[in-house]
């Protein structure tokens, strides 16, 4: 499995130059510039996204919600059919309309934690970031799992 260092990860975020909305410096991850929307908030997948979206955080200066919705165990594996909310959800979410939202997690395979999220959050506008996988922004596009420093 391969494991990159913390370092390693803010230094990819920083090459993509997120602070202003003028678009990204081409990258080996990205094929073309992409145009990052004005976001109103980020929210984070709990557990595994808090990490990239504080690290996003400190580059757009937005404030940072979390969604608690859990689909795999530990192992990568699925133990429900689909993914649940497994916290409530917080008051300031529940009252969110037509807002620009920042959805970050670490990895999107299937996108269901994404989807589940964005039907949670529906009534806004949601790009989804992740370090792997798939989603609007998206670092990596690896088939391997990693393992994340934060886990």
């Amino acid at each position: 499995m391969k494991t990159l260092t913390l370092k390693q990860i803010i230094t990819k975020i920083k090459l993509l130059n997120l602070k202003g909305s003028k678009g990204l410096e081409k990258s080996k991850t990205f094929q073309s510039k992409v145009k990052f929307d004005k976001f109103d908030l980020i929210v984070a997948i709990g557990k595994d996204g808090i990490m990239p979206a504080s690290l996003l955080r400190h580059f757009l200066d937005l404030p940072v919600y979390t969604i608690w919705i859990n689909y795999r165990n530990k192992e990568n594996t699925p133990i429900r059919k689909s993914p649940i909310l497994t916290k409530p959800l917080n008051e300031n979410l529940k009252r969110l309309k037509n807002k620009n939202i920042l959805l970050v997690d670490t990895v999107s395979r299937t996108g269901k934690t994404l989807k589940k999220a964005k039907d949670i959050l529906k009534g806004n506008k949601i790009k989804t970031f992740v370090i792997n996988g798939k989603a609007d922004y998206s670092l990596y596009r690896f088939k391997e799992c990693i393992n994340w420093p934060w886990n």
